[in-house]
């Protein structure tokens, strides 16, 4: 009895800080990544990691948690230390495929639509920091990315569960007790960095994208939570790719 109770305790404690989170995360954020439910948190869980996938194949063993990886914003990574990151300058984007499962319920022309956007929009975001090319080269690297699946929002039900008092509440419990928000979209995606001429691999990502309880997010169309995720990753891609540069040619001026 005296473990049940004291289960119970760390379990509402757990609940407690959970919410606590939960309030920052609401204010601000469009997506967020599937947390430990209360009791895998008062366990001490290791945070929720997306499966392996046919598009990484073998390199999905190289992948290790975000937390090994400063700056990283994806659940799972992997840098290839011995790569010279600093001489890339021009990147070819190829376009992204879509690789869920048979049984996937999204249709085919819905898929493109989603990969077609995400192509867009990381040629936008990579355009900023690098030359866009076509061909294969010295100083070019190939970044391959894939929507691994995807889900859509509910819209009416999810406005519901943001703006009404009650709901809100009840929402911010889904959360607690599960790591994900009710009528909320989600979106899985990976992608790997090579060298354009040699293949070699020089980094390589996945990570798992649901929608929030944020006010912001309230009015966001069926296939929203999944943008915002496709927005998200290509932000962290290019930062990611301008941060390994930055600390290569940190380290190589320190060693000169």
């Amino acid at each position: 009895m005296f473990r049940s109770k004291k289960t119970c305790i760390l379990v509402l404690a757990g609940l407690l800080s959970t919410f606590a989170g939960i309030l920052f995360i609401t204010g601000c954020a469009q997506t967020t990544g599937q947390s430990p439910n209360v009791v895998q948190r008062v366990e001490g869980a290791p945070a929720v990691t997306p499966p392996p996938n046919g598009f990484l194949g073998s390199d999905y063993s190289l992948l290790q948690s975000a937390a090994t990886e400063p700056g990283q914003k994806a659940a799972l990574a992997y840098t290839n230390s011995s790569a010279t990151c600093a001489s890339y300058n021009k990147i070819i984007i190829s376009p992204v495929t879509y690789w869920a499962d048979n049984d996937s319920t999204i249709s085919a022309d819905q898929q493109q639509v989603l990969c077609n956007y995400f192509y867009t929009v990381l040629q936008k975001t990579f355009s900023q920091n690098f030359t866009l090319v076509t061909d294969p080269g010295p100083g070019v690297a190939r970044l391959s990315v894939a929507l691994i699946d995807a889900s859509s929002a509910i819209p009416v039900l999810r406005t519901i569960s943001v703006v009404v008092p009650q709901a809100h509440a009840l929402n911010l419990i889904k959360y607690g007790l599960t790591g994900t928000y009710a009528f909320v979209g989600s979106a899985t995606g990976a992608a790997k960095l090579t060298d354009s001429v040699s293949g070699q691999l020089l980094a390589a990502w996945e990570d798992q994208q649901f929608g929030t309880a944020a006010i912001k997010n309230a009015a966001v169309w069926q296939w929203g939570d999944a943008d915002h995720a496709m927005n998200y990753w290509a932000s962290g891609l290019d930062q990611r790719m301008v941060s390994l540069r930055v600390q290569h040619n940190v380290a190589a001026a320190s060693n000169g």
